[in-house]
């Protein structure tokens, strides 16, 4: 029972980590008011977004604790969990990278707030993007893990007894 709610788990706590991490900023930057406007304004984006972080949490769950692997190794899946990592924080800047815009001028940083303003829809599809990549790369590595574990087919012993 465990091996599934361990990763549904993973999954929950990812997804609503970042939706608390977004509604945060937003509130943070402008109010709540605010918070509710922008994420109904960009819902379609937004939540593709949490839940793809919430799928490579589980993912991650099933990696590391090895639920569905019984194998002592699970081959190239550090380096998975280390691009999964990268993604999940690449995804969550593009996700509110364009919401610094709102202390950017304040800083004197005008020019930046603009580019971050203008371009907020391709910065959430890249970190979606890459939240995907990852996801494939983590199918995989199961994919073939469980691959190895498959019982070998119909062995036929060298000796018979009758």
């Amino acid at each position: 029972m465990k091996r599934y709610l361990i990763p549904l788990t993973a999954f929950l706590l990812g997804s609503t980590l970042i939706a608390g991490i977004y509604f945060s900023i937003l509130t943070w930057a402008q109010g709540w008011e605010y918070a509710a406007s922008q994420f109904s304004l960009n819902r379609w984006y937004v939540l593709p977004i949490w839940v793809a972080f919430g799928v490579q949490a589980a993912l991650y769950s099933i990696l590391r604790f090895r639920l569905f692997i019984p194998t002592t190794s699970t081959g190239p899946a550090g380096a998975v969990m280390g691009t999964s990592g990268g993604t999940s924080v690449t995804a969550m800047v593009a996700c509110c990278l364009h919401h610094v815009t709102d202390v950017l001028p304040i800083l004197g940083l005008s020019a930046a707030a603009t580019f971050l303003t203008r371009y907020q829809r391709p910065f959430m599809l890249i970190g979606l993007g890459m939240e995907i990549i990852g996801i494939i790369l983590m199918l995989i590595v199961l994919y073939r893990e469980r691959k190895k574990l498959q019982p070998i087919q119909k062995f036929q012993p060298v000796l018979e007894t009758k």
